[in-house]
């Protein structure tokens, strides 16, 4: 590293700007650092120090912090310069593309929420129209939290399906029209930024890792519990995508010459269920609470089947946490049992919790995409050396 950087001044100080705002943004006093606590702080010289900050002025990423008024006698002299990074120099977007609902949320350049927009959708809608409703769910949220597009550094996405490394759906079984969609090149065209796409289940396990339910684990198992479900899965903290992004996947499991589909195990009628129809699902969980003998037939039917799909997984990764999170976030009939029956199967028993963002956790999760996108690039010595 020595070497390279001597013969790099460019990339000396582009490492010497990261290392200088990373101490700026990770201050979180109000009145910011003066220059003697960002030498303190990055061990660099401070000329070095001052011609950085200079240099992070004239960006827009640093602002010159105000002073705050002192009580008593006021100081005499002039008093030190004191600096800030600037969250608002940037945004960031996430946006869940889900079965009956499209969902977007702003922050800035922390990861501080500025706002959420949603728009409801038909689960038969096509391609055009749910991009459409993306496109109008994210003009409002911009024009209320009066940010301009301009600003967007990075946009995460969050879709259910299979997701190539450069953002298109390979499978997309359960929206009409979306096996094959090139999503991630068609909204980069739209937002003229950084675009990543990521599974709805992959975004929802990042999402309970930062804010929610997993915060304290770094091996877990988030499982969006529906009628065709997906997981997300970190080992070690990191996301396992799998070769071809389709690790996770345990909706497929009833191909293996199992008799009924998840949509008839949860049918009090003998008609399938719609797969994205989350309401009727809810439904058949209510009239089970009631004491319904068919419904609680069938949400125990429906029970031991994701019980043996959560199993597999269990079986194979060994998480400390299994976070239940979809429409079964709030149907706290579903934990308990899942708990007992894992232990049946699995040679260990992982802790089960229901997640603590519910519908919001596939937005969230998108975010965090974008988040660590701008990290990389800002932050991290890895990304000064790209």
């Amino acid at each position: 590293m020595g070497r390279l950087i001597g013969r790099d001044p460019a990339l000396l100080r582009r490492i010497n700007s990261t290392v200088v705002l990373r101490a700026l943004r990770g201050c979180e006093e109000p009145a910011g650092r003066s220059l003697t606590d960002l030498v303190q702080a990055t061990e660099l010289s401070r000329p070095t120090v001052e011609g950085v900050v200079e240099q992070l002025l004239a960006a827009g990423l640093v602002a010159e912090a105000e002073e705050e008024p002192s009580a008593g006698n006021a100081r005499r002299g002039r008093p030190a310069r004191r600096f800030r990074f600037r969250a608002e120099a940037g945004h960031l977007l996430g946006i869940d593309l889900g079965a009956r609902r499209v969902s977007a949320v702003l922050s800035d350049l922390t990861g501080r929420r500025l706002g959420t927009a949603s728009r409801p959708i038909d689960g038969t809608d096509e391609a055009e129209v749910r991009l459409e409703r993306a496109h109008d769910a994210v003009a409002e949220l911009l024009r209320t939290t009066d940010v301009a597009r301009s600003t967007l550094r990075a946009v995460g996405v969050a879709t259910p399906g299979i997701v190539r490394d450069n953002g298109t759906v390979t499978l997309g079984a359960a929206l009409p029209g979306w096996t094959g969609l090139p999503l991630g090149e068609r909204l980069r065209r739209s937002f003229g930024c950084t675009v990543l796409v990521e599974n709805d289940a992959n975004a929802g396990v990042l999402a309970e890792r930062w804010l929610g339910a997993a915060q304290d684990a770094d091996d877990v198992v988030m499982v969006l519990a529906g009628l065709s479900p997906g997981a997300g899965s970190l080992i070690g903290g990191r996301l396992h995508r799998g070769f071809g992004g389709a690790a996770g996947e345990i909706g497929a499991l009833h191909l293996l010459g199992r008799e009924a589909t998840p949509e008839h195990l949860l049918s009090t009628t003998g008609e399938p269920l719609h797969p994205l129809d989350e309401a009727a699902v809810a439904h058949v969980f209510g009239l089970a609470r009631e004491g319904d003998a068919r419904a609680g037939a069938a949400v125990e039917r429906f029970i031991q089947r994701l019980v043996h799909d959560v199993a597999a997984l269990v079986l194979a990764l060994d998480p400390e946490l299994v976070v239940v999170g979809g429409w079964a976030s709030g149907l706290d009939d579903v934990l308990e049992p899942l708990h007992v029956e894992l232990g049946r199967y699995c040679l260990r028993t992982p802790r089960v919790a229901l997640s603590e963002l519910g519908g919001t956790a596939v937005a969230t999760g998108a975010l965090r995409l974008a988040l660590d996108h701008v990290e990389g690039e800002l932050f991290t010595v890895e990304g000064a050396l790209e």
